[in-house]
C-alpha cells in the first residue's frame, strides 16, 4: 500500500464532493466522537463545498494498530495527523478548517505549523486550558475534578461514558444526542480514550492562540459546561481578527443539537 493510502486508511478519510470544483472543508471531531458527528452539518454544503471527513487514530472506524501513546500524549501528534491527511489528498491550499471542542485546539497548531494550507478556522466550543488557573484564567475545572474524571474511567470506563455523555449534550440522559455521544464514547477503546482524555483535559494551548495569522469565527455555545462563555471570550481576544458568535445553544454539541444554527452561522463565514 502507497504511503498515502495508508494515511487514508489510518484515519477512515471520506470524501463528499461536490458537484463542481468547490473549496474544500475538513472537519475534525472532538474527543470520544468520530466523523458521523457532522452527518447533520454535511447534506447543508454537498452541492458547494468539497468535504473531507475523518476519525482520529483509535476513534470511529481509523486503524487502531497505528496508536502511539507517545506520539498522540501532545495535540502536535493529532496535528501532524491533519496534515498528513491534507498531503495525501494533495490539498495545498485554501482548506476551511472546522474543529469541535480539542479539535479547535489541534486545528489552531496545524494553521500555525502550515498557514499556508487554510485560508479560514470554524472553531466550534474552543477551550485552549480545561483546567482554571484563578483569578486569571478560569478555565471550568479544577485539576482534582479531571484526575477524578480520569480515575472513574480507570474504574468503570462504561459508567465514565455514560456520566459523561449527558455532561457534554446537556439533554438529558434520554436525549438522542446524549445516547450517540455515549455509544461512541462506549465504543471507542479504553487505553486509547484514556491517553486522549489525559491529552485533552490536560493541554493548555492559551500561547498559541495568538500565533493564529487566518480568518478565524469562533462559535461559542451560550451555556456549555466544558467552555464557559468566558473561554470564548478569552479566544476571541488571543486570535486577532477573529470573529465570536455566541449560539444560544445549551451544551457542548451545537452541530448535533441544533445543526441548523451551526450551519447557518458557518455559512455566513465561509461562503457558498
Amino acid at each position: 500500500m502507497l504511503q498515502n493510502e495508508k494515511i487514508l486508511a489510518r484515519n477512515n478519510v471520506k470524501i463528499i464532493d461536490c458537484d463542481g470544483d468547490g473549496p474544500v472543508v475538513l472537519y475534525a471531531h472532538g474527543f470520544g466522537c468520530n466523523q458521523n458527528m457532522w452527518d447533520r452539518v454535511t447534506p447543508a454544503f454537498k452541492s458547494t463545498h468539497k468535504q473531507v471527513l475523518f476519525d482520529y487514530v483509535g476513534s470511529g472506524k481509523s486503524d487502531i494498530t497505528a496508536f502511539d501513546a507517545a506520539k498522540y500524549s501532545n495535540l502536535s501528534g493529532y496535528a501532524q495527523d491533519v496534515l498528513d491527511i491534507c498531503d495525501a489528498l494533495d490539498l495545498k491550499s485554501g482548506v476551511t478548517f472546522v474543529g469541535h471542542s480539542v479539535s479547535c485546539s489541534i486545528g489552531v497548531l496545524a494553521s500555525i505549523a502550515r498557514p499556508d494550507l487554510f485560508s479560514k478556522l470554524v472553531l466550534l466550543g474552543p477551550n485552549p486550558c480545561f483546567v482554571n488557573h484563578a483569578p486569571e484564567y478560569i478555565g471550568g475545572f479544577e485539576k482534582e475534578d479531571l484526575e477524578g474524571l480520569l480515575a472513574l474511567m480507570e474504574q468503570n470506563y462504561i459508567g465514565w461514558a455514560n456520566y459523561l455523555a449527558p455532561v457534554v449534550s446537556a439533554k438529558g440522559e434520554e436525549s438522542v444526542v446524549t445516547a450517540e455521544l455515549s455509544d461512541s464514547f462506549c465504543s471507542t477503546d479504553p487505553t486509547v480514550a484514556k491517553v486522549f482524555a489525559r491529552t485533552t483535559f490536560f493541554s493548555d494551548n492559551r500561547t498559541d492562540l495568538s500565533k493564529v495569522n487566518v480568518p478565524c469565527l469562533i462559535l461559542q455555545h451560550r451555556t456549555d459546561t466544558l467552555a464557559p462563555l468566558r473561554v470564548g471570550e478569552f479566544v476571541h481576544t488571543e486570535i486577532a481578527g477573529s470573529t465570536l458568535k455566541i449560539l444560544d445553544v445549551l451544551g457542548h454539541c451545537a452541530h448535533m443539537a441544533e445543526p441548523q444554527l451551526f450551519i447557518e452561522a458557518m455559512h455566513d463565514f465561509v461562503g457558498a
